[in-house]
């Protein structure tokens, strides 16, 4: 009597195994990097570099140089030296992902750094995923609130926008996002927290995101301290999550802090493998490497990723090559002054300076021309400014001026908000339509 075994899953296990295991040895280590004899290996994929018979420690494959390796380490280089063995593995980063993510924080590699347990996810998508077919993607129809009435009234955002944060240091943008992930219409939030100053990261966690806000997020951290591989994965592994929920149906909320500290760290690995250094210091792979990085949020075949990085400008310089790159990327810019938030007046955002490139799609027409309107009183105002506080501005000389001055102080009262208000797009639309008739 014959019995059929079902070896076809197991015939399969095997023809995965190699052959034979390829190493090569460090020849040397130069700053962030380690030059290898070998092994055989493709752009992107990670090889196990020994420190001793038992430990070993992640290295990407980065660049070639002279028929060498150029590695970079994905943890500490301490214990590597001339002749370490280096191991092939034949695998490119991948991130666990799942529902079994939402409430987690994980560091830049997907792994668990919040002492809740493994992860358990569904599957695993791959770190660098090609963005959607620009013919495929849905076109941006419905807005997104996101609970800020300065943005969802005049710099409303669509499902499937992205849209950068411009500002200087402290002046409001941790507590802006936080704002956003606690209040906002979407269906998940995925945080990422790049090149973080680790005393920081719980700050947000606990005290601007706060339980509510965690319960339907991921957080991705991967702190100033760490490798920079790590940060630049982090930002990857970060959108990876994202697309996942995406790819399920879902609208997400993308936030990534920031944009800036990303570039930083691949200013630091090509420099490192003999980029020329091109623009600032920046070399040519930070500018080929944002778009990439970019374009793969915003709409999909059936759900969205509305995505808002923030962008850390040098000494206020809002044309610095990064922001300048950056925000001919996106479909609008929100821009922080540190004169607002000087004076007292949160979330800074300068209305005047801000743009929603898809707010005119997503927005019924009286809104927009009620928006309209309250810029235009902005602008008048902030024409006159230095005049009417000189006391040069006699009362009854422009009538347009004299409705700027009466506008402004209801305009600031909707502009300002605290942390801990919530405004839902509705009202916020409500109110604008009342102040523009006013």
């Amino acid at each position: 009597m014959k019995y059929a075994f079902p070896l076809d899953k197991y015939l399969d296990e095997l023809s995965r195994i190699p052959d034979v295991r390829e190493y090569g040895e460090v020849t040397k280590v130069i700053g962030l990097t380690i030059e290898a004899n070998g092994p055989r290996a493709r752009l992107g994929e990670i090889c196990r570099v020994f420190t001793d018979p038992a430990q070993s420690i992640p290295a990407e494959v980065v660049g070639f140089r002279d028929q060498r390796l150029i590695l970079m380490p994905l943890g500490d280089m301490r214990g590597v030296g001339p002749g370490s063995l280096v191991q092939a593995t034949r695998q490119l980063l991948t991130v666990e992902v799942g529902r079994s993510l939402l409430g987690r924080i994980v560091d830049g590699l997907g792994r668990p750094m919040d002492n809740k347990g493994s992860l358990n996810g569904d599957t695993s998508y791959p770190l660098h995923n090609q963005p959607p077919d620009p013919l495929e993607r849905q076109r941006i129809r419905d807005s997104l609130s996101v609970g800020v009435r300065a943005i969802d009234g005049l710099l409303t955002c669509g499902k499937g926008q992205r849209i950068g944060i411009f500002s200087g240091s402290g002046v409001g943008k941790s507590t802006l996002l936080g704002m956003m992930a606690r209040n906002t219409a979407a269906d998940v939030n995925v945080i990422a927290l790049i090149g973080e100053r680790g005393r920081e990261v719980r700050e947000f966690v606990e005290r601007d995101l706060g339980p509510e806000g965690l319960a339907r997020s991921v957080v991705v951290v991967a702190t100033s301290d760490q490798p920079a591989l790590i940060r630049l994965k982090g930002a990857h592994t970060a959108t990876a999550v994202a697309e996942y929920f995406r790819d399920q149906g879902l609208d997400v909320l993308f936030m990534m802090d920031s944009v800036t500290r990303f570039a930083a760290a691949q200013r630091e690995i090509g420099l490192a493998i003999g980029e020329p250094p091109a623009t600032r210091g920046y070399p040519p792979s930070v500018f080929a490497l944002l778009p990439k990085l970019l374009e793969r949020t915003g709409p999909g075949k059936d759900g969205t990723i509305t995505a808002f990085y923030t962008v850390l400008v040098e000494g206020d310089d809002m044309n610095e090559p990064i922001a300048d790159t950056v925000r001919g990327i996106l479909d609008g810019h929100i821009v922080l002054t540190r004169q607002l938030a000087d004076r007292g007046h949160y979330p800074a955002i300068d209305v005047l300076a801000s743009v929603s490139r898809v707010m005119p799609e997503v927005v019924p027409r009286e809104h927009q021309q009620s928006a309209a309107k309250v810029r235009e009183v902005l602008a008048t105002f902030r024409e006159m400014e230095d005049l009417i506080n000189i006391g040069a501005y006699r009362t009854g000389s422009n009538a347009r001026v004299d409705r700027a001055i009466r506008l402004m102080e209801p305009i600031n009262g909707f502009l300002r908000q605290d942390v801990r208000e919530k405004t839902a797009l509705v009202m916020a639309r409500d109110q604008l339509l009342e102040l523009a008739a006013s």
